[in-house]
């Protein structure tokens, strides 16, 4: 880590790097894929419950009651971003097809991610226990407010679903292993004591996210049914998106008078669009239409604000121990893994 550092290159954005290029080359298939499912799964449920292990109830009950952080989120999630999406509309036929403008406009009604959000939060020094319940409460709403706003907004088949799996599957997933870390938060101190476990799990959580969606892309061929042209303006319609959405939560945050841990758990969770999420509910939204195209904007939107938030999240990190310098040596996290 120390010779990546002399040479200036940030060891988490090049373990991003790798993780594509793998996905890339060695994409994941079959009994494979599976396999890479249940680990990032298992990878998720373990972060969640060293995120529980290491709040104290007190701040996890200060998070649950920060009702203007969560209202801002989620204004933005599903206020804010279905907005822009409208607004883009002049953009098809001539810059955007009608199928990727389809996409763009679904991106921006899907919920934030939880897992993404959560460890990029905890690696720039936010306060996590906000990120939780943002995060959280996004998803579990997103289960009802997506398909709704799809159906209000596009033209679809008629038969979307809001299946009670869904919600189940967010709370054993999330919710169960964050307050089990709870429960067992006494017999968990020496652990905590190491950083460098939380900081493996924040980062080792982040890897597998981005090489199983880049893996996905690769397995379903879904790059070479496109053309570079639209590909690299669907990009930048992307990038847009996400630039506007970071200006909007950065100075919002900062307008609504959020301490600094509050203002990066609005940015980091009010910015973000979650493709585990996105995925299934455009498979049943979209039935009869073209979903590889439509969910393109989905992935690249995914990967370009992994890579950007990575950027923030290491650029917080660096600031925080700037402004606490023994943040340096009781959080190794603070600095670039």
């Amino acid at each position: 880590m120390k010779f990546f550092a002399k040479l200036r290159i940030d060891a988490f954005m090049l373990g991003i790097l790798v993780s594509v290029a793998v996905a890339a080359l060695l994409p994941a298939h079959g009994v494979a894929a599976d396999a890479l499912d249940w680990i990032t799964k298992i990878a998720i449920g373990v972060l969640f419950f060293l995120y529980g292990a290491r709040l104290a109830p007190r701040e996890a009950w200060a998070g649950l009651r920060h009702w203007r952080l969560h209202s801002s989120v989620l204004a933005v999630t599903y206020l804010i971003f279905p907005l822009i999406g409208l607004a883009l509309r002049f953009l098809a036929p001539s810059v955007l097809t009608d199928d990727l403008y389809t996409g763009v406009l679904f991106l921006c009604l899907v919920p934030s991610t939880v897992q993404s959000s959560i460890a990029f939060t905890s690696i720039a020094k936010g306060n996590v226990a906000g990120a939780v319940v943002s995060a959280s409460l996004s998803n579990l709403i997103g289960v009802f407010a997506t398909p709704l706003l799809v159906m209000l907004l596009m033209d679809t088949t008629g038969n979307a679903t809001v299946s009670p799996v869904a919600i189940l599957a967010i709370v054993v997933q999330l919710l169960l292993p964050f307050l089990a870390g709870q429960l067992l938060r006494q017999r968990m101190t020496r652990l905590l004591r190491h950083a460098t476990v939380t900081r493996t799990v924040d980062r080792g959580s982040v890897y597998l996210i981005v090489y199983a969606a880049f893996s996905a892309g690769m397995t379903e061929h879904i790059w070479s049914g496109i053309s570079p042209w639209a590909l690299l303006a669907t990009a930048a319609v992307c990038a847009g998106i996400l630039a506007v959405v970071l200006t909007v939560t950065t100075f919002g945050s900062r307008l609504l008078g959020f301490a600094r841990p509050d203002q990066i758990v609005a940015i980091f969770c009010g910015s973000k669009k979650s493709l585990a999420t996105g995925l299934p509910m455009a498979s049943v939204l979209f039935a009869g239409h073209p979903v590889g195209l439509i969910v393109l904007p989905l992935m690249l939107f995914h990967q370009i604000q992994l890579f950007t938030c990575t950027v923030l999240a290491q650029r917080y990190a660096r600031s925080a121990a700037d402004a606490r310098p023994d943040l340096a040596v009781a959080e190794p996290s603070a600095q670039p893994a």
